[in-house]
């Protein structure tokens, strides 16, 4: 389980990635705030992350930096616009947290070519497992 601090640091990481391309669309928050329920961050908290800048808090554990790896994916297709500055930053945030790149190719092809954009957390582990075999 994430410490508070970790939980902060995730949805900071969230909240810049939303931003990238140079807007904050509706559905991007409301993915956000559903995200700060589930980490129980409090709205008030949530709503001074985005003011402040990202404290990086390094994420020890590989199914963590899967899971945040994945969040970031369905905010990136949430707002139903696939921006390349998002493609690029994506792509830099996983090989930052230490994922293969192979396994994150994988997981965002599946994404795209799923209709709801999001794939079975089993499905989601097995692209990242597989590419240690």
């Amino acid at each position: 389980m994430e410490t508070y601090q970790e939980k902060i640091s995730l949805l900071q990481e969230m909240i810049a990635f939303a931003l990238i391309d140079g807007q904050l669309h509706d559905r991007e928050y409301d993915f956000i705030e559903m995200i700060a329920q589930e980490l129980e961050v409090d709205k008030k908290t949530m709503l001074k992350l985005y003011d402040k800048k990202a404290e990086k808090v390094v994420i020890k554990d590989e199914i963590s930096r899967i899971c945040q790896f994945y969040r970031l994916a369905l905010l990136m297709h949430v707002d139903g616009v696939l921006h390349e500055k998002e493609n690029k930053k994506i792509n830099e945030i996983g090989i930052n947290m230490g994922l293969n790149p192979y396994a994150m190719k994988r997981v965002l092809h599946l994404m795209k070519k799923s209709p709801t954009r999001m794939i079975d957390g089993n499905v989601l582990m097995a692209a990242f497992h597989e590419q240690l075999n």
